[in-house]
């Protein structure tokens, strides 16, 4: 092969291309081999490249880099370019190696049949222990990092990381490959430190942060660290020797992992531990999702990763089972995908105003001018009246829906207080009209996050329900202070709305949040309560409701948990 084909200029922009991340939309991302068609590209163009070379900064900071080596080959494999961090890291000079060997001369000859062993069966295909190992993937325009160990020209060895990208012309026909590899010695002897003197497991075992169980090869669970059991709720001693983890996971989620991955495999598998660790006694990578449940019967998301632990012979001995809280991740998840709904909600809810707006607006015009017309009869007016209040209640329902959906560009962060303040000005007048007294009582400096206006609604509603709930001279207390949740020690803001109401049966309770649902009669929408949980739940809340039914003095309490807002130090 003509050497002039790999180009200093090409290789340097393959440097470029590789250590630089791109955005989506840059040009020199638009092929799947990581930029090689722009290389072949420069390559063709004289100006383009004229303008690289004449610059030559890129070229000589490659070339004399020390950090990594830079190997440029052939398409037959045979080293063309062999920069000083390559001479460094493997002692040869550049004239000792071009146009001579190639990589796999300098690996580990071991390694390579391990590593062809392994692509072939991945990829079906038989691959030959050589430099065809160390590439095929590229050659594919398949991405491909991986470890190996250089062997250097005075005997010794290191371990190494090594990416490796195809080099291709205009045509997209492969002329070389690059090499770049960086020297992993110093994770290496760090890894193999920790180990060592036990300090990895130690760190494993002494971590809140995460759960480690560790079972017999029966599932049987002999270790548990205080990460699993802050996360379970258990002691140690309550499970090691008695339980399996499958005892402390959903059962119905363990009957479809294993019909899964019955399916999966081709073979049965019976819905308890073995389900959990199939995989893993297989020699195949797991890392699946399920729920754990806690000793007081709640349930939390967890990832979990399962290892084989095995002895000198490769038998099986245990298992290990490393789990985080997926709790955080899950809410973040579902309150996106809420907001994906609404805004479509939001979409068709504004389209539909939109359609019945100008009949409704048609229809009211027609009966203002039937009201106005002489010698109509009087009795058609009750008639009129009655069609008319039905047209304002079509219109208070529009203008609630879409006020529901509305965006609102307040600030993410306001006091409660001032929420509070606002809402009750808001319904002074129908404050008055009951009579109610209503007490506010809130911790100092107090913020929630989410958006002004629909925490205001969310307060206003329910104000407005305990309101209309209440008789003369009834009280009613919104309070406001700091919750925490015992499981994940999140600090959230509590908020009450109590009164001192008549109450509300069970029956009631169960269908106060489905819309539409109202006990007002033709007065009320039955839409304020489900647009208070929608609200809550947008802003990652949860709301409930505690009520006793002709209970002298202890009426309905609504509870809102809302994310606590924690002000940061000018």
């Amino acid at each position: 092969m003509d050497k002039k084909r790999i180009s200093w200029g090409s290789f340097a922009e393959a440097i470029a291309l590789h250590s630089s991340p791109q955005t989506a939309t840059d040009p020199l991302r638009r092929t799947t081999d990581g930029g090689t068609k722009l290389i072949a590209e420069l390559y063709q163009s004289e100006q383009a490249k004229e303008v690289l070379l004449k610059a030559g900064a890129l070229q000589h900071a490659i070339l004399n880099s020390a950090n990594f080596s830079s190997i440029a080959t052939d398409a037959r494999g045979v080293i063309q370019i062999f920069n000083v961090g390559a001479e460094r890291m493997l002692g040869y000079t550049a004239d000792e190696v071009m146009n001579k060997i190639t990589p796999a001369d300098l690996s580990d000859h071991q390694e390579l049949i391990a590593r062809a062993a392994a692509l072939s069966l991945e990829l079906g295909t038989p691959i030959t222990p050589g430099f065809e190992a160390l590439v095929f993937k590229a050659s594919r325009g398949i991405e491909d990092i991986y470890e190996l160990t250089y062997c250097r020209k005075d005997g010794t060895r290191f371990p190494a990381i090594v990416s490796v990208t195809a080099l291709r012309d205009a045509n997209e026909a492969i002329i070389g490959y690059l090499l770049i590899g960086t020297d992993n010695t110093a994770r290496k002897q760090a890894e193999e430190a920790l180990l060592k003197d036990g300090a990895l497991q130690r760190a494993i075992f002494n971590s809140a942060n995460f759960s480690s169980i560790a079972t017999d090869a029966r599932g049987v669970i002999q270790i548990f660290n205080v990460g699993a059991e802050r996360m379970l709720g258990y002691t140690a001693d309550e499970v090691m020797n008695q339980l399996t983890p499958a005892d402390l996971s959903d059962h119905s989620e363990l009957i479809a992992r294993a019909a899964a991955l019955s399916l999966e495999l081709g073979t049965p598998i019976p819905p308890g531990f073995e389900a959990l660790v199939f995989k893993a006694s297989r020699g195949i990578e797991d890392i699946y999702e399920l729920t754990y449940i806690r000793k007081d019967g709640s349930r939390f998301p967890a990832i979990v990763s399962v290892t084989a632990l095995r002895d000198a012979n490769e038998d099986i001995i245990g298992y290990l089972l490393i789990g985080t809280d997926n709790t955080a991740r899950k809410q973040a998840e579902e309150a996106l995908l809420r907001s994906e709904m609404l805004a479509s909600a939001g979409r068709l809810a504004a389209s539909i105003a939109h359609e019945i707006n100008n009949p409704l607006e048609a229809i009211m015009n027609t009966l203002y001018l039937a009201r106005t017309t002489p010698g109509v009869p009087a009795g058609a007016h009750q008639y009129m009246d009655i069609a008319d209040g039905e047209l304002m209640r079509i219109a208070h329902i529009t203008r609630q829906t879409l006020g529901f959906y509305r965006e609102f560009s307040a600030a993410t962060s306001n006091y409660v207080t001032a929420l509070f303040d606002s809402v009750i000005n808001l319904l002074q007048a129908k404050i008055r009209s009951t009579g109610a007294q209503v007490e506010t009582q809130c911790d100092n400096d107090l913020r929630v996050m989410g958006i002004a206006g629909e925490l205001r609604q969310i307060l206003a509603n329910l104000l407005a329900n305990s309101l209309d709930a209440i008789d003369q001279n009834s009280r009613i207390v919104l309070r406001a202070t700091v919750s925490i949740d015992p499981h994940d020690a999140s600090h959230r803001v509590r908020i009450t709305i109590a009164d001192s109401g008549c109450g509300m049966s069970q029956v009631t309770i169960k269908r106060i949040f489905e819309p539409f649902f109202t006990t007002k009669g033709t007065v009320g929408t039955g839409l304020g309560l489900w647009v208070c949980k929608q609200l809550v739940e947008k802003n990652i809340g949860s709301i409930k409701v505690r009520s006793h039914l002709h209970a002298p003095h202890q009426g309905t309490t609504f509870s809102v948990l809302l994310p606590r807002h924690i002000a940061r130090p000018e």
